[in-house]
């Protein structure tokens, strides 16, 4: 068995086959979170989680880059910002089968371009940490994005775990930093703030991260394929879908030596543990 910890079937890129793609995968007994983005993605992965027996699930959230306009290349339209709205996440979040909020965090990857760029920080920081106190008050995990905003996220959660400190798991992973793709030193910090990684597809393309696949603890780390994005080898170019997640463990099994059964089994019950599935 294998759960794919972050897919985005809830995207334009499967609205005419969503629902195969993801009954093609729990064939195979493949489970997935689905991942919101915005209020729409995000009541859109409420939607199809709801439509499912067991296996489907969704996160909620608002992504840093939905905070500012965009153009959008696809539908040559400008795509409004949207403003956090605590009340509406709140209410999607108390659904049975949503099990995180997320995806959630900090994007500077776009800023250069911007003349207001640290008033764009200050904003994603601050709707950043109020899905963070969400997440808390509601007792659920977070799916965190960070794009060349290391130093600052790490300084963000060094400060809201002292600050929520009695809000904070004991036992258990708050958070996970999902399609990681830093270095050992990185690791180590986020595994040092009680949160774990997750790998996808992009580990197939290069051999940058086979050290730290090769010494990361089998309990701190998960694999998703944040599909439609980032298919593994020997997919890379194509849509990417939940059923490939068995090709990142694959390659997870044989960086650490390690059965695929075995990686498939720990990674499983590392989301089961942490999504509360």
């Amino acid at each position: 068995m294998y759960i794919d910890t972050h897919t985005h079937i809830n995207f334009n890129d499967f609205k005419e086959d969503g629902d195969q793609v993801i009954r093609k995968a729990l064939s195979e007994n493949v489970w997935m979170i689905i991942v919101g983005t915005d209020y729409k993605s995000s009541k859109k992965a409420l939607n199809y989680a709801n439509k499912y027996e067991k296996g489907v699930f969704a996160a909620v959230g608002l992504h840093p880059t939905a905070l500012m306009d965009f153009y959008s290349t696809k539908t040559n339209r400008i795509i409004k910002a949207e403003e956090f709205n605590n009340d509406i996440y709140e209410k999607l979040a108390s659904f049975d089968k949503v099990v995180a909020i997320g995806e959630i965090g900090l994007d500077y990857y776009y800023l250069d371009r911007r003349d207001d760029v640290e008033a764009q920080k200050k904003k994603q920081k601050d709707v950043f940490i109020k899905q963070l106190i969400l997440a808390r008050r509601l007792n659920l995990p977070v799916i965190i994005h960070c794009r060349q905003a290391h130093d600052d996220m790490l300084k963000v959660l060094s400060s809201f775990r002292r600050e929520y400190k009695d809000l904070m798991p004991q036992q258990k992973c708050w958070g996970v930093i999902h399609c990681f793709s830093g270095d050992e030193d990185l690791a180590w910090r986020y595994f040092n703030l009680g949160l774990m990684i997750s790998f996808t597809g992009v580990i197939t393309f290069s051999n940058q991260w086979d050290d730290l696949i090769r010494k990361a603890p089998l309990e701190k780390i998960m694999i998703e394929t944040d599909s439609p994005f980032l298919a593994p080898e020997p997919f890379r170019g194509k849509r990417n879908e939940p059923i490939l997640v068995k090709y990142i463990a694959q390659h997870i099994a044989d960086i650490k030596n390690l059965s695929v059964e075995r990686i498939a089994e720990a990674t499983t019950h590392n989301a089961k543990m942490f999504f509360n599935i």
